[in-house]
C-alpha cells in the first residue's frame, strides 16, 4: 500500500512503515514556542524535573505575540523566556525580530521531510515547505524540548488537487477561504491536508505559506505540499542545507479527494465569526468599515505588503478607516523599506507598528471598539479575536483589505486593476 506525505515523514521518523490510525514515537527536528505559551512550556519544563535541552540549536522561544509587551506582567513573562534561553542555550528572538512563523521558515530550519512542532497552532504554516509542522500544547511542548521526540496517531490525508490558475485579482487567500468554506471549520479534523494542482504549483512560495497556515482552520492537524523547484530555490536563499523531500506514491490512500477548478474563482471574504463562513465578496460589498489589517503570519511578507501598495500607490486611505500594517518579520520590514513599499503605504496613510502578532491576537495596536466592523488578513475572525468582542472581523486578502482601506467599504480590488 502507499503512502501518504506524512505517512512518509512519520516512518522516517520513527524508524518503521506507518499507515493513517498507527501510533508512532517520532524524532523532532525542530521544536518552537512564543510569548503566549512558553512560559507554561518552561514552568511545565521544571516540573518535569528537566535540566537540560535535548539540543539547544533545535529550540526557539519567540517574543511577538505582545511585543513589545503592553503591560507589566506580560513583561516579566518576556523577562522569564530571556532567562531560561540564556541558562539553557537556545534560540531566542526577541521584540522587533518578528512573527514566529515568519522567523522560523527565514531562519532555514524547517525544509522537506522535516518533522516541526510549535506551540502555537499556525505551526502548519511550515507544511508549504514539505515538512510535517504542527501546533502542540504547552506541556508536550515542554516534553519535548527535554527527550526531542513526541507521540502521534498518524493522520488520514485530504486531498484538494486545485485545478487551472487564479484569475487576475484573485489571490491564495481567496483560495484557501473558499476551501475551508467549503469542507467547514471542522471538516479536516486531526487530517493532514495535501494541497496540489496547477494552482498550487503557478503560487509563489509566499502564497503557499497563505494556503499552509489556514489548514488548522478546517481542523486539520498539518497542511502539506510536495516540493518543487520552486521549494528549493526558496530555501536556498536562507541555507545551505541538504533535505530529503516526501512525496505521495501515486498509490496513496486519502480519506477524501476534493477537486475544485481555481480559474473560476472570484474573491472571498469570511463573515463574522467564523472562518468558514465564507461567500463571494460581491455579496458583502459595499458595508463600511472602520479598521483595515495588513499582517500577520498569514499575510504580513513582502509580496502581501507589494500587493496592497500597489492598489494604494498615488491613493489616500480613506478618512474613515485606520489602516495598520504589521511586517510579518524585521528582514521583511527592511526588505519593504529599500523598495519603496512602506514608503508607499504610509504615504497613503497606513500606521506600520513593530513586526508581531499584535493587531491579530488583540494584545495591543489596534483593538478595535465597540460595534466597529474590520476587515483583516489574518486567519480568524471568532469573536473577541482582536481584543473586542463587541465588534466584527472581515477576513480577506492583502488586495481586499487594501480596496476597503482606501474606499472605506468592502470593495473588489478588481476594480482597481482595470
Amino acid at each position: 500500500m502507499g503512502q501518504t506525505i506524512i505517512e512518509k515523514i512519520l516512518s522516517r521518523k520513527s524508524g518503521r512503515k506507518v499507515q493513517a490510525g498507527d501510533i508512532v514515537v517520532a524524532k523532532v527536528d525542530f521544536v518552537m514556542g512564543q510569548d503566549g505559551t512558553s512560559p507554561l512550556a518552561i514552568n511545565a519544563f521544571r516540573e518535569m524535573g528537566g535540566r537540560a535541552l535535548f539540543n539547544p540549536s533545535r529550540v526557539a522561544l519567540v517574543i511577538d505575540h505582545s511585543a513589545p509587551s503592553p503591560t507589566e506582567s506580560v513583561s516579566n513573562l518576556h523577562k522569564l523566556m530571556r532567562d531560561f534561553a540564556r541558562e539553557t542555550g537556545c534560540r531566542l528572538y526577541d521584540v522587533g525580530d518578528g512573527v514566529c512563523h515568519q522567523l522560523m521558515l527565514e531562519s532555514g530550519v524547517v525544509g522537506p521531510g522535516f518533522l516541526v512542532i510549535g506551540a502555537d497552532s499556525h505551526t502548519c504554516t511550515y507544511g508549504a515547505l514539505n515538512a510535517f509542522a504542527t501546533g502542540v500544547g504547552s506541556t508536550d511542548l515542554a516534553a519535548a524540548m527535554i527527550s526531542g521526540q513526541m507521540w502521534f496517531k498518524v493522520p488520514p490525508t485530504l486531498k484538494f488537487v486545485c485545478h487551472g490558475e487564479l484569475p487576475p485579482g484573485v489571490y491564495s487567500k481567496d483560495l484557501i477561504l473558499h476551501l475551508i468554506g467549503r469542507v467547514t471549520a471542522d471538516g479536516a479534523t486531526y487530517m493532514a491536508v495535501e494541497f496540489t494542482g496547477e494552482a498550487i504549483r503557478a503560487l509563489s512560495m509566499e502564497g503557499r505559506f497563505t494556503i499552509a497556515n489556514m489548514a488548522v482552520e478546517m481542523g486539520a492537524k498539518a497542511g502539506l505540499m510536495e516540493a518543487d523547484e520552486k521549494t528549493m530555490g526558496w530555501l536556498a536563499r536562507y541555507t545551505r542545507r541538504e533535505f530529503a523531500p516526501a512525496a505521495p506514491d501515486p498509490d496513496a490512500v486519502y480519506e477524501r479527494v476534493v477537486e475544485i477548478d481555481a480559474a473560476a474563482l472570484e474573491p472571498q471574504v469570511a463573515r463574522p465569526h467564523r472562518v468558514d463562513n465564507v461567500v463571494p465578496l460581491s455579496e458583502v460589498g459595499g458595508l463600511p468599515v472602520d479598521e483595515a489589517v495588513l499582517g500577520t503570519c498569514t499575510n504580513g511578507r513582502l509580496e502581501d505588503l507589494a500587493t496592497a501598495a500597489a492598489i494604494l500607490r498615488g491613493r489616500r486611505v480613506a478618512p474613515s478607516v485606520r489602516f495598520i500594517v504589521a511586517p510579518a518579520s524585521r528582514r521583511v520590514y527592511l526588505e519593504a523599506l529599500r523598495d519603496g513599499t512602506l514608503e508607499t503605504l504610509v504615504q497613503a496613510g497606513a500606521a506600520v507598528v513593530t513586526p508581531g502578532c499584535g493587531p491579530c491576537v488583540g494584545t495591543h495596536n489596534g483593538v478595535p471598539a465597540d460595534g466597529e466592523r474590520v476587515i483583516s488578513t489574518a486567519n480568524r475572525n471568532f469573536k473577541g479575536r482582536m481584543g473586542n468582542r463587541n465588534a466584527e472581523i472581515y477576513l480577506a486578502s492583502p488586495a481586499s483589505v487594501a480596496a476597503a482601506a482606501v474606499t472605506g467599504e468592502i470593495t473588489d480590488p478588481r476594480e482597481f486593476l482595470k
